[in-house]
């Protein structure tokens, strides 16, 4: 029900001005047992320089969530659209049927992300794009919906999929249940700290893939970030 993925055992690339560490099949990292879960293709744990970042380059048919964990990243692309997305916080470009988009670091600290791509479910709608702060301390305790496929999930971010990605900030020794349903699955990376899911204990930019769990329950080993996707 649950493969833990730790940190030293993913995939990579240092590009220099990019360090990047892959949860899944991704560029020149080729591994078929980790090519995707359910509709989750990507996981990139992103360290970029100062001053620097992705050039402009297009997408098609892809949803692309960027959790920003230190620092910011700013954001243009063929819309016209232009932001900043601070540490906490996070965008959504739904790459629909074209879009070119740059993302950099116009910091002078280094940033890290999370860097989440979900297949759509829904193709051949327009591009589009949006950020919005969620503040860490209005997730305390309990998971927030960050970005959602589901009507009901009226405060995230849209996303053109049926899935979810939600975050919790724990305490040590706090518990949380998230209701996945056994025919769900489940990524859960530790931003920070460390948390134990049934039995397992899963460190700080290590990946968990979960499935056949009604009931996902997080306990936190030290205090901790955690980020969830829902996948179907």
């Amino acid at each position: 029900m649950i493969d833990l993925r730790p940190f030293n055992s993913l995939g990579g690339a240092n590009h220099g001005w990019l360090n990047a560490k892959h949860h899944f099949a991704f560029g020149s990292y080729a591994d078929p047992k980790r090519s995707s879960w359910g509709n989750l293709r990507v996981w990139n744990d992103d360290t970029i320089a100062p001053r620097s970042g992705f050039p402009p380059h297009p997408h098609r048919n892809m949803e692309i969530i960027t959790y920003v964990r230190e620092g910011a990243i700013t954001h243009q692309d063929s819309l016209g659209n232009k932001g900043r997305t601070e540490a906490g916080d996070v965008q959504v470009m739904s790459a629909g049927t074209g879009i070119t988009h740059a993302e950099y670091n116009d910091e002078d600290e280094t940033s890290r992300i999370f860097q989440i791509w979900i297949e759509p479910t829904r193709t051949g709608e327009k591009p589009s794009w949006g950020t919005r702060p969620f503040p860490k301390g209005d997730r305390a305790g309990h998971f927030v919906v960050l970005a959602s496929g589901f009507d009901n999930d009226n405060e995230a971010l849209p996303i053109r999929t049926d899935a979810r990605v939600v975050a919790a900030s724990l305490k040590a020794g706090e518990t949380i249940d998230y209701p996945l349903g056994t025919d769900r699955r489940a990524y859960l990376v530790p931003a920070t700290g460390a948390v134990e899911i049934d039995g397992v204990r899963v460190n700080a930019r290590d990946g968990a893939a979960i499935n056949n769990l009604a009931v996902l329950r997080v306990t936190a080993i030290e205090d901790s970030e955690v980020i969830l996707v829902d996948a179907a």
